[in-house]
């Protein structure tokens, strides 16, 4: 039922996203934008709740180019990771983020890919994310549905649905906590959670601290609760 419904709200943000495109297609096709690039470290690499690197500390690097609209947007990123015998992930994005009806939108599919994995090992697979978000003064929030239909590894096709709530202190600290659920073919389906804060160390320098953690009864470091520190640099 979870990934049905996830798969209806996919399909029905399609219209948008070709709505917003061809609104803006010209806008796109003639300005160059702009890029920006990260880059950071953690004690450990949590992608919705579980760990990607065995409970490890990991680095990533990223760029990024948004059309002068901010409609448009496209990225390439490397982390590091522990999974299938690989210690590399590739990942390549292209997504737009319309506005509507006062909530702003991230409607993106991306590629991902794990260098050096085992021999056959899955290294490699699609994921399509929806995201609508709201502000109102120091509140935030954010729906998230992702869904792929072949996941890396012996994992099919999975589902993540999501919603995070944040509060800006100040100007430099947020506090959020998300809570998700994630169905899984040929795998264990869980529910995962994390809560923490972000301070902005300079305009360019963030740190981390949040715990994650889940329901998943199963041995290893993967799904298991951690307090995970991190550190991302802006450029």
């Amino acid at each position: 039922m979870l990934r049905t419904l996830t798969n209806a709200a996919l399909l029905a943000a399609a219209p948008l996203v070709l709505l917003a495109s061809g609104a803006h297609a010209q806008d796109a096709a003639q300005s160059a934008g702009k890029w920006s690039f990260s880059a950071g470290a953690a004690t450990d690499n949590r992608s919705k709740a579980a760990s990607k690197s065995d409970g490890n500390p990991f680095v990533y690097g990223a760029a990024e180019w948004e059309s002068a609209s901010g409609l448009f947007y496209g990225s390439g990123g490397l982390e590091t990771i522990d999974g299938g015998g690989s210690k590399l992930e590739s990942e390549l994005v292209a997504g737009v983020r319309p506005e509507f009806a006062g909530f702003d939108f991230d409607l993106n599919v991306a590629h991902k890919n794990r260098f050096d994995a085992d021999p056959g090992y899955d290294n490699d697979a699609w994921e399509f994310t929806a995201d609508m978000k709201r502000s109102i003064g120091p509140a935030s929030a954010r729906l998230r549905l992702q869904h792929s239909p072949d996941g890396t590894g012996s994992t099919k096709a999975w589902t993540w649905v999501a919603l995070r709530g944040g509060w800006d202190f100040t100007d430099k600290l947020n506090v959020s906590a998300e809570v998700g659920r994630r169905d899984q073919d040929n795998s264990i389906d869980y529910t995962g959670w994390n809560v923490g804060g972000a301070y902005a160390l300079t305009p360019k320098v963030e740190l981390d601290l949040r715990w994650h953690d889940t329901d998943a009864d199963v041995p290893g470091e993967q799904y298991k609760g951690a307090l995970v520190a991190g550190i991302n640099f802006a450029f």
